[in-house]
């Protein structure tokens, strides 16, 4: 378990609104669990990775990036900000977007254990408060054929998901083995860390 980073702030007595810095409706219907009022903000924040720039790295820059951004724009409220990058042997693999590039990435990693590297960081601008964490996601994948990669993508259509699997719906079916201590992060947001960072920033989480 990779420990959250955090910058000290004042107490957060009065009750702020909560910001989900994402337009992700995997994380929104995360976030939903929790009963907790909150609203959805579009981070504008460049995902390009840096030249060299390690999955793991990439993820935590991105989620604190987008927790700012937001934060900019709701200077009052708490911000949560994620993201995820899947990690084959230090390469960062993306959402695949088509169908010619999420066949491409399942033939690259059947077989292979790929890392999903999941980061989220929680903001509050009127209070300096700022806390962010990693939860790794180790991911072994079935030796899968052609035909069922190609069933499976017919089936689901899972381009808007890092490394081209949705293990919420039929992508469980590829894979062999998960291995987390925070069961949500494979699919987007951490629940059990992200709760941690909302107390220990003033919300109140099963008031």
């Amino acid at each position: 378990m990779t420990p959250p980073t955090t910058t000290p702030s004042p107490a957060n007595d009065a009750a702020r609104p909560l910001v989900l810095g994402s337009t992700s409706r995997y994380r929104r219907e995360l976030l939903a669990r929790l009963q907790i009022p909150f609203q959805v903000a579009a981070p504008a924040v460049d995902e390009t990775p840096r030249p060299g720039e390690l999955p793991r790295d990439l993820a935590c820059r991105l989620a604190l990036a987008k927790a700012r951004a937001v934060a900019r724009e709701f200077p009052d409220a708490v911000v949560i900000g994620a993201d995820q990058v899947a990690d084959l042997d230090g390469e960062p693999l993306g959402k695949p977007g088509t169908h010619d590039r999420a066949v491409a990435q399942l033939r690259r990693m059947r077989g292979r254990t790929v890392v999903f590297q999941t980061a989220v960081a929680v903001v509050c601008a009127a209070t300096g408060f700022v806390m962010e964490t990693l939860a790794p996601v180790r991911v072994r994948f079935r030796d899968l054929s052609d035909a069922e990669i190609e069933a499976y993508l017919q089936a689901e259509q899972p381009y808007d998901c890092a490394g081209s699997a949705k293990s919420e719906g039929l992508g469980i079916a590829l894979l062999a083995a998960i291995d987390s201590d925070d069961p949500t992060a494979l699919v987007g947001l951490p629940l059990i860390r992200t709760c941690h960072m909302l107390r220990t920033a003033g919300v109140k989480v099963l008031a």
